[in-house]
């Protein structure tokens, strides 16, 4: 006959393997709840677009909708803060250059390099301020909102009108823009048909401005560097605080002109090979898919809107007689573009014209 002590060994041998069984039932139904939620949410998600067209991009696109639109709602509110630093940086090198630079090109420059640095200095400085007032003020064209004999080639998905050629709606204007480059936040405006060609002497004039700076300062730069690493020497040169100050505001001038003179030159050399092809940025994407789409046929694609190179230049800048290279390109113009951003004359291609 058994203890007391076995009986009770036996029992909690038996309580806990009905224990474990219960713990392994527990886990079987809820690792199989999980799983059925797994396929809930995969089925929900699913029947929201999915479809027979579906495919990888439109699910990266729907994956990456909320940062397109955080990113949209960003850049119209930070325009106003982008404005304000060009404003800021602008008018910092300008008051440098009065204050710091040009006492000392009229205490050693002679007279013709003092009326060189003159006249082309604040020429450079009139068409820069003129360009940008009217980038950032000038509307860059909007297509017409009622119904109307205008050629149209297709209807905006979001603002539900028609939309003439080269027309392509800004996600961050939220409108259709006639001939649209880009949204610059810089200037907190479209680039359209309408301020095109203010946004493209902006930079150029703002390039040419500050590589000016650069190549003047040049000499002034390097004086000012040596004085600053003189002042590890033991023992240190004596200097003002005024003259520590014209040392550093010359350093800053050099580095700041250079920097955007370089990053500048870049966008304002790719812009002109754009304008030389006569696209905007954004036909350039279209067209280089377009390329390949028709090269794959064994077709060649013809640019609808190139009209030549020199024709595109003399579009863009309204030039219509020699004389308007002087007064309409060299000195400041508020003339209208070339046609109304509506209609557009494209050339005849006798043979393998494709168009879009």
């Amino acid at each position: 006959m058994h203890s007391w002590r076995w009986y009770l060994s036996r029992v909690m041998r038996l309580f806990l393997h009905w224990f474990r069984l219960c713990l392994r039932r527990g886990r079987r139904k809820q690792q199989s709840k999980v799983r059925d939620l797994w396929n809930y949410w995969k089925v929900i998600m699913k029947s929201l677009y999915f479809n027979i067209l579906t495919n990888s991009d439109t699910v990266l696109d729907c994956t990456f909708e909320p940062i397109y639109w955080l990113v949209d709602n960003l850049t119209r509110w930070f325009g106003v803060v982008f404005v304000s630093v060009v404003i800021a940086l602008t008018s910092s090198i300008v008051i440098i250059v009065y204050l710091c630079v040009l006492p000392i090109i009229f205490s050693t420059y002679p007279f013709h390099w003092i009326l060189w640095h003159l006249c082309y200095g604040h020429w450079n400085l009139l068409m820069v301020v003129f360009h940008y007032y009217k980038a950032t003020t000038t509307h860059p064209g909007f297509p017409p909102q009622e119904k109307s004999d205008i050629p149209t080639v297709t209807i905006c998905k979001k603002c539900i009108v028609p939309k003439p050629p080269r027309t392509h709606h800004c996600s961050i204007c939220n409108r259709c823009i006639l001939k649209m480059d880009h949204h610059c936040p810089w200037l907190n405006n479209c680039v359209g048909h309408f301020n095109h060609r203010y946004f493209f002497s902006f930079c150029l004039y703002m390039t040419m401005g500050c590589i000016y700076c650069s190549i003047s300062a040049r000499d002034m730069f390097l004086d000012a560097y040596n004085v600053i690493e003189s002042d590890y020497q033991t023992p240190p040169p004596a200097f003002t605080h005024q003259e520590r100050m014209v040392h550093k505001s010359l350093i800053y001038l050099w580095v700041l002109t250079s920097s955007v003179a370089v990053a500048l030159g870049a966008l304002t050399l790719w812009h002109a090979v754009l304008i030389t092809r006569g696209e905007t940025s954004v036909e350039r994407h279209i067209n280089r898919k377009e390329r390949k789409r028709l090269k794959l046929k064994g077709k060649v694609f013809r640019n609808p809107y190139h009209n030549g190179k020199i024709d595109n230049w003399k579009m863009f800048f309204g030039v219509e007689k020699r004389s308007h290279w002087l007064t309409r390109v060299l000195l400041p113009s508020s003339h209208a573009p070339h046609r109304d951003g509506l209609t557009w004359d494209c050339p005849v291609y006798r043979n393998n014209t494709m168009t879009i």
